[in-house]
């Protein structure tokens, strides 16, 4: 009989160790931090060996724990092709597509009715997930997500959609006569918007203490309001709450259209350390459904970051 590890258990390593936080992988997965222990301590009993250590820059996995973690991603991506060789093999009349609130609201959902005249036999549906968890489990066609640019390549079942620009951005309302500032340091003086809790598996790009430092800004940055995402956020800097670092994707519309303006000139934009990237099952290679909205969306990307 085969000796297999607790998946539960599996689950709560894996959350722990992309979001290096015990904290945060509770938050992802709906429990306690304190189940999220348990599970580990489960599993460590398991393999015999510790999996991850803790350090000032959150959780990082031990020797074991990055063989296991190899193995891990294998059997996860392993059991999403079981359930889109079903789907392909139902063939079921609408796509599915998964992608984050920000840059669904913001960019993917103002774009869709194209999508629908170019192509008015293919149905979308499309479901908001905010982890890979969520990812995972949803079912999908296609995923449209956000992940660290140097795992960001481009494959047989997945491609870079967009590599952004971090920024601040606010309502015109609150810059003189709703124009970039000529003198970073006048940006001391308006109120400022916080995006997700501070964890070290943010970049350095949306932290406000960097982007002041950069500036020569002397002090900490006012406290402000702290929303928990970047969707949340840039809808209070348009209702004229305060500056917000934000994604040029997500923003281009709103810039383009008047209702947001930059703070700062382009020069002092900051790269993302996340890309966003389009992803399919293998499974669905072959599907001329999935062809046609991937080079659909990789078009409109492109179309984008050139206006």
């Amino acid at each position: 009989m085969r000796a297999l590890p607790p998946f539960d258990s599996l689950i709560a390593f894996d959350a722990a160790l992309r979001r290096r936080s015990m904290t945060l992988a509770a938050s992802e997965l709906g429990l306690t931090q304190s189940a999220i222990s348990h599970r580990l301590r489960k599993l460590e009993a398991f393999m015999g060996a510790p999996l991850l250590r803790r350090s000032s820059s959150g959780l990082s996995a031990t020797p074991v724990g990055e063989a296991l973690a190899e193995g891990l991603t294998t059997l996860l991506d392993d059991m999403s092709e079981l359930r889109a060789r079903s789907r392909a093999a139902l063939r079921p009349m609408t796509l599915r597509v998964g992608a984050g609130a920000a840059l669904a609201d913001n960019w993917l959902v103002r774009r869709l009715p194209r999508f629908s005249v170019a192509h008015p036999g293919i149905a979308v549906e499309l479901v908001m997930v905010a982890s890979e968890t969520e990812i995972r489990s949803s079912d999908l066609d296609i995923q449209v997500h956000w992940m660290p640019t140097a795992d960001a390549r481009s494959s047989s079942t997945k491609r870079i959609l967009f590599k952004e620009r971090v920024f601040p951005v606010c309502a015109p309302q609150l810059l003189p006569q709703g124009r970039t500032l000529t003198d970073p340091a006048e940006l001391a003086r308006l109120p400022v918007v916080h995006k997700g809790p501070a964890d070290a598996a943010s970049g350095a790009e949306w932290s406000w203490a960097t982007w002041f430092e950069r500036l020569g800004i002397a002090g900490s940055p006012p406290q402000g309001l702290r929303l928990d995402t970047l969707g949340t956020a840039l809808a209070a800097a348009l209702q004229g709450a305060g500056v917000v670092l934000a994604r040029s994707l997500v923003v281009h519309d709103a810039l383009a259209e008047g209702r947001l303006c930059r703070v700062l000139p382009p020069s002092w934009d900051m790269p993302s350390s996340k890309a966003h990237m389009v992803r399919w099952p293998a499974a669905l290679a072959g599907d001329e459904r999935v062809k046609a909205f991937v080079s659909w969306l990789v078009a409109e990307a492109n179309a984008t970051s050139q206006g």
